[in-house]
């Protein structure tokens, strides 16, 4: 068990060892998955951003246009977990005359884990 070293207002300080514990996930944006959070929001810019909260993983959207259809669409993306993973991805979309079809909504989560495979595959290159 390591000795820690305290300044005396009951907080320990870092000592030079400090650069050899592990690190946290580079792949993490508060408690949700970058990768997920990126392409969600790539993925989805035909959308009007109305708020993001990367702490609790919530991207709310307005109603926009898909380029090339005429249904507008708005979207809650949920980013639940830091893992690279289907589980950690919930889209909810909404039409102007209620939920979207179940093809849909899967066909946009598959096209956000698709770009987030693809955003972490350039980054771990670099």
């Amino acid at each position: 068990m390591e000795a820690e070293i305290y300044n005396g207002r009951g907080a320990p300080e870092s000592t030079v060892w400090d650069i050899f514990k592990s690190k946290p996930d580079a792949g993490r944006v508060g408690a949700v998955n970058k990768y997920i959070w990126n392409a969600s929001l790539e993925v989805l810019d035909f959308l009007p951003v109305e708020s993001v909260d990367p702490f609790t993983g919530v991207i709310t959207t307005g109603y926009g246009t898909p380029p090339g259809g005429g249904t507008a669409y708005r979207a809650t993306i949920l980013v639940s977990d830091p893992a690279l993973d289907a589980r950690s991805l919930n889209v909810a979309l909404m039409t102007r005359s209620g939920p979207a079809s179940a093809s849909t909504v899967h066909a946009v989560e598959d096209a956000i884990l698709t770009r987030a495979r693809q955003i972490r595959a350039v980054d771990s290159r670099i």
